[in-house]
């Protein structure tokens, strides 16, 4: 029995996934296994390993092959791929939510009302986004000597709103008029006049509805609605008021819904506090102060960090993240935080399997007229205005099928977003008390005695918790 046959019977090689590194391990346990170097590395190559052998770990395999009887043992490894970079849409205008826009704040917390954010308005024509391209990632090479693909980076595309124009070739996006850059949900960008109140909302002013954005220099009272299909600033307080914005809404002061009214946003809501309210913002809530007996609902994180940083009451949900200085209180006041919730997304998936229950009914009406009209015309009595029909319910039988597809693939993305709570993340910077309740996905976790410096997070079946740092 030659060597080679000796090191076939005793050994084999194992390959990972993407072949990119090569294993030697012993298929047939032999206390007498011995072999040189260069005939391993011959086995090597019979089996095909042609690329990337490591010439020093030969040598100690070969002089001490009893060790790795019961191991894998890295015996190649090639070059791993470099993943393409991903294109980007590259703003090139100031948003109004950045931290150039927020009112003058001193080192103690308080906030000069005086010192009146500028917005961040463009001019007709004024280029406001750049898509910037892919770049291509490196490809990499296996064992076995072939070229591993690299994942080639995507396509950003443009997501349009109003008033912007795109140009021809996809590669800039223009302000069609003055106003102000503002996203929406979606991330759209959009271009939106700006409509501004020097003063209270009150019955001198109404409710107020605006195509735009909506700035009030003054306090929003109980019982008026302002609309807006951009944002709303408030330079002042909201009392027991509805606030519609398809931006972000940001309030100088605070909220006092006095449990009336809906502060609602397609980005985000900004406020020093929130005390007695109802706030849904499809992005997220950043509050400086506190929350207090109030009902929050962001979609992606709800943010009360400042110097008092408190939650206290009430119930707040968060898509991924709730993070806050203090929750809860020595009363043990019920507190409830729930991450890894999006009741948009529930919403929009009940919604979708109605649809897709109703196009399936429609279906099924437009399949049976069209078996029917199918034997008129095997049996030559389809009339002109039959044979008409025939072709219009074809059409629409076509429209639906693919309608129906596009939903179901809709509804299987969203169920596979609310199974993943692998972000969803509770963060506690000082001190959760006795009476506060942590719900991550399907998973709840009564708090019942004070603990300091916390997070809580998903894993393994269970609510887990690890120090804050």
């Amino acid at each position: 029995m030659t060597q080679q046959t000796v090191l076939e019977q005793c050994l084999s090689i194992v390959l990972s996934d993407d072949k990119s590194t090569a294993y030697l391990e012993f298929s047939k346990q032999d206390e007498g296994f011995a072999c040189t170097p260069d005939e391993l590395e011959k086995y090597l190559a019979s089996q095909g390993i042609k690329y990337g052998v490591l010439r020093e770990a030969l040598l100690v395999f070969v002089n001490h092959p009893e060790t790795y009887v019961k191991d894998r043992y890295k015996i190649a490894e090639g070059i791993k791929p470099v993943p393409g970079t991903d294109g980007f849409i590259k703003v090139l205008v100031g948003m109004d939510d950045s931290n150039e826009r927020r009112p003058l704040e001193a080192e103690d917390g308080k906030v000069d009302y005086k010192e009146v954010t500028r917005l961040n308005n463009v001019r007709t024509g004024q280029i406001i986004a750049e898509r910037i391209p892919p770049v291509d990632g490196t490809v990499g090479r296996a064992v076995t000597g072939e070229e591993i693909p690299f994942r080639p980076g995507k396509e950003a595309r443009f997501k349009v709103g109003k008033n912007v124009v795109v140009t021809p070739d996809g590669s800039a996006m223009y302000a069609a008029l003055d106003g102000l850059v503002t996203k929406t949900d979606g991330n759209k960008l959009n271009v939106f006049p700006v409509y501004e109140i020097n003063g209270d909302v009150d019955y001198n002013t109404g409710n107020i509805d605006f195509v735009g954005t909506v700035v009030i220099r003054g306090n929003v009272l109980t019982g008026f609605k302002v609309k807006a299909a951009g944002d709303i600033r408030v330079v002042g307080g909201v009392e027991g008021a509805e606030l519609e914005a398809g931006g972000s809404v940001e309030i100088t002061g605070g909220i006092i819904g006095y449990n009336k009214g809906l502060i609602q946003a397609g980005h985000n809501v900004k406020c020093t506090f929130i005390q007695e309210g109802n706030v849904d913002a499809a992005e997220n809530v950043l509050v400086s102060q506190s929350i207090m007996h109030s009902t929050i609902r962001a979609g992606h994180a709800v943010i009360c960090e400042g110097t008092k940083g408190l939650i206290v009451g009430g119930s707040i949900q968060a898509g991924e993240n709730v993070s806050a200085r203090v929750v809860g209180n020595t009363m043990s006041t019920v507190t409830s935080i729930e991450v890894g919730v999006l009741p948009k997304l529930r919403n929009e998936l009940s919604d979708l399997r109605k649809e897709v229950r109703e196009q399936m009914d429609a279906l099924d009406k437009t399949k049976k007229a069209l078996t029917l009209l199918d034997q008129l015309a095997a049996a030559g009595q389809l009339s002109p205005d039959k044979m008409s029909m025939r072709i219009k319910l074809s059409a629409t039988q076509k429209s639906a099928l693919r309608l129906s597809e596009e939903t179901k693939t809709r509804i299987f993305e969203i169920e596979k977003v609310l199974e993943d709570t692998s972000r969803a993340r509770v963060d506690i910077h000082k001190m959760i008390y006795g009476g506060s309740k942590i719900v991550i996905g399907r998973y709840t976790k009564f708090i019942k005695d004070p603990i300091s410096r916390i997070s809580f997070y998903y894993h393994d079946g269970d609510i887990t918790m690890v120090p804050f740092v």
